[in-house]
């Protein structure tokens, strides 16, 4: 009796679907931050205890919990936004369109101790509904949030927080009064570089949704 046939290509030794390297296919590279795309963010924080409102370009964000409803974002100690969110415990994620790409590069760039950002990039502070700090107005999606924990790692601290609040923009709402994130011409980031997010292909549990007949 023959032996079952390995699926996947693989020969020899390891897992079933294995596949083996083959003329060069795959490549080692060093290991790294390599995640990619990510969601290049504008963080606006100050704003509240005597501290000036600022924003910064954050690149590492994320989900974290869905109940509490929770993120995280990491930065660097040696950044001027860095002791106004450990002092503040208050931050707001805005998360930027395409069209807002060069005021994203220009606030990670340029240090708040040395300017206004929101006046140097041209954005404009709106009023948070929970917390301190403003929302960045042009930014289709604001995310305000409360720090829980803060956990040095290294390079950079990474700020836990509960999102308290949420702002969209209404002309992004559709009838049913859905959020449409494909409108936005989101902003993604990538080994230096800034893309714009292109159509959307599908949604959650599309692949086995039952086909109508």
């Amino acid at each position: 009796m023959k032996p079952p046939r390995r699926e996947g290509g693989a020969a020899g030794k390891g897992h079933p679907g294995m596949v083996k390297k083959e003329n060069g296919e795959k490549r080692s590279w060093k290991p790294g931050n390599v995640l990619y795309p990510a969601p290049p963010v504008l963080v606006s924080c100050g704003g509240i205890k005597g501290w000036r409102p600022n924003l910064i370009t954050v690149a590492w964000a994320g989900n974290i919990c869905s109940d509490p409803p929770m993120l995280s974002i990491s930065v660097r100690p040696e950044r001027y936004s860095h002791e106004i969110i450990r002092t503040t415990r208050e931050f707001v994620v805005n998360v930027p369109a395409a069209e807002q790409a060069r005021a994203v590069d220009w606030c990670g760039v340029v240090s708040g101790r040395d300017a206004d950002k929101f006046l140097g990039a041209r954005l404009t502070p709106a009023a948070a509904l929970k917390v301190g700090p403003p929302i960045v107005r042009e930014c289709p999606l604001n995310i305000e949030c409360r720090l829980r924990e803060s956990l040095d790692l290294g390079s950079h601290t990474m700020f836990v927080a509960e999102v308290v609040a949420v702002q969209v923009s209404s002309g992004l709402m559709d009838r049913k009064g859905r959020f449409r994130m494909d409108r936005c011409g989101l902003l993604a980031y990538a080994n230096g570089h800034y893309f714009s997010l292109g159509r959307r292909i599908g949604h959650f549990g599309f692949s086995v949704r039952k086909r109508r007949s």
